[in-house]
């Protein structure tokens, strides 16, 4: 059954490994618009949170120097969950600042965030740091851990991801748009979305177009269950896990090709990564034995923490974990070269030793990832220095040490927990209660999809026991609903002219920053990226042109003059700001696109 629910603890580490670094790159694009997006001073003042369940810890204050505080701690935090330093705490408190991050601004998230935040989530549960981390290398406990690991969260997680399609193909079955086949259509023009490639398909056929729209409904709905076929006896589970990554990778590859959707490609291709069979790194592993790296041997001295610490680390963070680290002290030959040369001691296949940072060099460039950086390290100049540097901090090892102090061994001990297991199940439910709650209640406020077994539905869905869980749903941002592109696919198209008058009778086109002339005509890609930097600025802006752009536009409007303010001298202060949307909406296949002006905000000062 371990085979079929559960996963090898190599595609555990791997997940963790994507996921961390999802989530560093996700910081790291957010970093620039700190200011616009967290702050009192932005586009989403704290004002506009009115829902206390939905908590934040960057909600604490309005201040941008707090928020870049906020972020530098949720950064080193996630660095701790890449590199697998204390996992699961930092499993969880990573979990923490999405949650507190994504809570603070609403209005500027996407599915991806979404999917992100739900595979934190199961990610608190999972053995992720029992290999390829700084916990594995530390682990001075004696018994084997297992190849791979079932419980209830590797439960919730295949299902939690089956949920992702599956769920969302439920939401696109109740729009004409996807099942009279035109969705494709409509996805495609999409401007906000739009990429060379949408622009391409385009000019298919209709009919190719419309086949694409019941393909894509029938793969997101099917697809996820060939990795649960092999709960039938005659599936292989090795084969369909193999199936599943390459449909779903080439699914998620295709929408980084199709759609300008952030980091949502390379999310779905990361998760889908956790499948991966033992067998996979089975096969691997026998065909990165190779005799070099067989028979390398790293010798260190046994009286210096510091140095076992560093070879515990390096022997897994190069991908070498057969290497065995030997005390120099247990053989005289060797420790007899490691007090001449004041130097670990590393010795390959044929016995031939290499010292400071040649060792270092050689080790390195056996590591089947970072072998390219062997090459770099050999040069002549970066040697000379990495020998100086070598040199320095074998002379001051004690020193050295200080900074690793907090790395300790520590004992690596996997156990199936019944109470864990309980909760994990537990809150599993949970979730798949509000996607369906979430589900029926979005079919109940449309007159259209108003059935009797609708109604049924929402009666017993939203009694006093149901909603007396909403609360804890909210807390755990388990309060799901998997509708991207769904049920409609987008087609409120257009685009933003914010114009102003200055105080000296000068007008302004803001988001294009020109003076004198105000232009009208639809954005190139180019000059669109220039406004949509992001996908959070883009998620924003598409949100603008909807009932809630009531809300945001007031205080967009009052960030565009502070802005602008701010960086201009008084006589060019703005007197008045209009912002208007050139409409767009996507028309039906064959008819004549048509644009329309609309007046959305006006702000005016004395």
């Amino acid at each position: 059954m371990d085979k079929i629910l559960g996963f090898d603890l190599r595609s555990l580490a791997i997940f963790r490994l994507g996921i961390g670094a999802i989530v560093i790159i996700d910081l790291w694009i957010r970093w620039g618009d700190v200011k616009a997006h967290y702050s009192d001073s932005g586009i989403v003042p704290r004002k506009l949170l009115t829902d206390n369940f939905y908590w934040s810890i960057n909600a604490i204050s309005g201040y941008p120097w707090v928020q870049w505080l906020i972020f530098w701690v949720a950064l080193l935090i996630a660095i701790c969950f890449l590199v697998g330093y204390r996992t699961r705490l930092a499993a969880i408190a990573t979990w923490v600042m999405m949650i507190s991050l994504h809570n603070r601004n609403p209005f500027i998230l996407f599915a991806g965030d979404d999917v992100l935040r739900a595979l934190l989530f199961w990610s608190m549960f999972l053995p992720l740091g029992a290999t390829y981390s700084f916990d594995s290398a530390l682990n001075n406990h004696n018994q084997p851990l297992p190849k791979r690991w079932l419980s209830g969260a590797t439960i919730a997680l295949i299902f939690q991801i089956c949920y992702f399609y599956m769920w969302s193909v439920a939401y696109k079955h109740q729009s004409p748009f996807w099942q009279n086949g035109d969705a494709v259509y409509y996805s495609l023009s999409f401007d906000y979305y739009a990429t060379p490639v949408s622009n391409l398909l385009l000019s298919l056929p209709d009919s190719i177009l419309k086949f694409l729209t019941w393909f894509t409904l029938w793969f997101e709905l099917l697809g996820p269950l060939i990795v649960l076929l092999p709960l039938i006896p005659i599936f292989s589970a090795k084969i369909c896990r193999y199936l599943a990554i390459s449909l779903f990778v080439g699914l998620h590859f295709s929408f980084g090709l199709i759609f300008t959707i952030g980091l949502f490609p390379a999310l779905g291709i990361i998760t889908w990564l956790v499948f991966l069979p033992s067998e996979f790194w089975d096969g691997l592993q026998q065909r990165l034995d190779t005799p070099s790296r067989q028979g390398l041997k790293i010798y260190y001295d046994s009286d210096c923490g510091f140095c076992k610490k560093v070879v515990h680390l390096l022997r897994t963070l190069l991908i070498l974990p057969k290497t065995p680290l030997l005390p120099a002290q247990d053989y005289p030959s060797i420790y007899t070269d490691l007090e001449r040369y004041n130097s670990w001691v590393i010795e390959d296949c044929q016995s031939k030793r290499y010292y400071k940072w040649q060792g270092l060099t050689y080790v390195v460039s056996l590591s089947p990832v970072f072998f390219p950086l062997g090459i770099i390290m050999s040069q002549k100049l970066i040697s000379f220095w990495g020998n100086k540097f070598y040199t320095a901090i074998a002379n001051n090892r004690q020193l050295a040490g200080t900074f690793i102090k907090p790395l300790k061994f520590r004992p690596l001990i996997l156990k199936s927990s019944l109470t864990l297991n309980i909760i994990t199940l537990s809150l599993f439910a949970l979730a798949s209660l509000w996607n369906w709650r979430t589900f029926i209640n979005t079919l109940y406020w449309r007159d259209d999809l108003r059935k009797p077994w609708v109604e049924t539905q929402y009666q017993v869905l939203n009694r006093r026991t149901v909603n007396r869980l909403e609360p804890l749903a909210k807390l755990t941002r388990l309060d799901q609903s998997w509708s991207i592109f769904a049920p409609n696919p987008p087609m409120d198209d257009g685009w933003y002219v914010v114009t102003a008058t200055l105080k000296d009778g000068s007008e302004v086109d803001i988001l294009r920053n020109q003076i004198g002339t105000i232009t009208w005509d639809k954005p190139t890609r180019k000059e669109r990226n220039k406004v949509l930097k992001n996908m959070q600025w883009r998620s924003y802006f598409i949100r603008l042109n909807r009932s809630i752009g009531d809300i945001l536009l007031p205080e967009f409007a009052a960030y565009l003059v502070r802005e602008w303010n701010q960086n201009n001298l008084d006589s060019q202060h703005i007197k008045s700001l209009t912002i208007y949307f050139m409409d767009e909406t996507t028309v039906s296949p064959g008819e004549k696109q048509t644009v329309t002006k609309v007046e959305r905000y006006v702000i005016q000062f004395p």
